[in-house]
């Protein structure tokens, strides 16, 4: 039971804001292309194998940060008791469970198209090397952002069996909406990152950080507008959106406040609940 519980704590299982903010956009792509195909056994089992592929993937890529930051991980106040950090498991033992993660995920990939395979297969790379970004550039939130919203393209595909301009606008405000509240999380860890060295967008925006985050918010809005134009979305999904602009903008980037790690915290989390807000408004503007 202990390792057990151990094996819990790794995989941040108690902690699902991790997976969900993965698994938000691939419900999104797959929401955006049930509208085409509006096959609903289909859309119901891709639900199914995304969200779990969601939870494998983000779990194997917790131990794998975890082994590659573990010299790390032991600096900082707040990651200095993770398992491999502190040696409660071993890198080894960590290594044999990424294998048996990744393992279900390819049985579960296998269940997609062909093309799907084929975007899941060549996402890997990016998915486990993205921990050693910090090391070498400012922009580690950038390159997580184009890791963590790929399966809105994957999910898009997976029902129609093609490439759209559609999930590829998406994707790309996503990718900005993850460097925006990516940034706004790692001001938690900024006094002990630049005394150990590492780098990340908090670091390099620390003097102005809403001037960086409320353009970031604003193209990610954007997209989401230009989404529905594009769709020829009803007037409900424009209207509702509104909701989303003021999340981002009237909470998250007026309420930021970098010196309290708790408030950047809570303001990261309530990106789940923004996620779900956006899934909302999809089925509105599609069905409504």
């Amino acid at each position: 039971m202990k390792n057990f519980e151990l094996f819990l704590e790794l995989i941040r299982l108690k902690k699902p804001i991790g997976f969900m903010l993965l698994f938000w956009p691939c419900l999104w792509g797959l929401t955006l292309a049930h509208q085409f195909s509006n096959n609903n056994y289909i859309y119901f089992k891709h639900f199914f194998l995304f969200f779990c592929g969601a939870v494998l993937m983000r779990s194997a890529g917790c131990i794998v940060n975890d082994i590659l930051d573990r010299r790390i991980d032991v600096m900082v106040e707040r990651t200095k008791d993770r398992p491999i950090a502190s040696k409660k498991i071993s890198v080894q033992l960590g290594l044999i469970y990424v294998f048996f993660l990744c393992s279900v995920a390819f049985l579960i990939l296998i269940q997609f198209n062909q093309k799907t395979i084929i975007l899941g297969l060549a996402s890997m790379p990016f998915a486990f090397s993205y921990p050693l970004m910090k090391r070498f550039t400012y922009w580690p939130q950038l390159f997580l952002g184009l890791t963590f919203n790929y399966g809105l393209v994957m999910a898009w595909v997976s029902l129609t069996n093609e490439l759209s301009i559609y999930p590829l606008i998406f994707y790309f405000g996503a990718i900005f909406w993850t460097l925006g509240y990516d940034t706004i999380y790692g001001f938690q860890d900024i006094k002990d990152d630049e005394i150990i060295g590492v780098k990340s967008t908090s670091i390099k925006f620390k003097k102005s950080p809403k001037l960086f985050i409320f353009p970031c918010y604003l193209i990610f809005y954007m997209s989401i507008f230009l989404i529905g134009i594009l769709m020829s979305y009803s007037l409900f999904y424009f209207v509702f959106s509104s909701l989303i602009f003021l999340h981002l903008i009237a909470f998250q980037v007026k309420t930021l406040n970098v010196s309290k790690p708790q408030t950047c915290l809570k303001i990261f989390k309530s990106n789940n609940f923004l996620g779900f807000i956006v899934f909302i408004n999809i089925l509105i503007g599609g069905y409504f």
